[in-house]
């Protein structure tokens, strides 16, 4: 089993989204994570999808996306050549007696606080998959009220850009 982080330049059309996650769902490829954003050029929108499988399965997928009509280009973000990151906002239960702790914890990840309440702080923390897996983990002793990631997003490491291809 082996993960798979896809850099896909699209066409920005209506639907380009419902047709990708479609060849996903049609052929019972589970989806790992997905983030979507339009590029420097509004004509295009940069697809970061993450899947995991058996070699055999990843080649396939690589191999039906390329078949659809509205991928301009896919080049897969291997970790030793890209920077691929992640947010995540975290609502922590967090009174009087708790937020020196939780401030404490935030503070050596350099996570940021977003939000203070009487009873909670929100943070903000980016970073790669291991450093935001290891951030929650530290946080186990206190009450997580929300959390939400973003997904992965990535960038092949130096001057080389996707759209090159176009």
């Amino acid at each position: 089993m082996r993960k798979m982080v896809l850099s896909i330049l699209v066409e920005n059309t209506a639907g380009v989204l419902s047709r990708v996650s479609g060849l996903f769902s049609r052929r019972g490829y589970n989806i790992d994570s997905l983030t979507v954003g339009e590029t420097e050029n509004p004509a295009f929108s940069r697809m970061t999808v993450v899947v995991s499988g058996e070699e055999q399965i990843l080649e396939q997928i690589r191999n039906q996306l390329q078949k659809l009509e509205d991928i301009v280009e896919i080049k897969e973000l291997h970790s030793e050549e890209s920077v691929c990151r992640e947010l995540i906002l975290v609502k922590v239960q967090a009174g009087e007696s708790e937020r020196k702790d939780v401030i404490a914890v935030a503070d050596i990840f350099r996570a940021k606080i977003v939000d203070v309440a009487k009873e909670s702080l929100m943070i903000e923390l980016t970073g790669n998959q291991a450093k935001i897996d290891a951030f929650i983990k530290l946080l186990d002793g206190f009450k997580i009220l929300e959390i939400v990631r973003t997904g992965i997003t990535g960038l092949p490491r130096g001057s080389g850009d996707i759209a090159d291809y176009v």
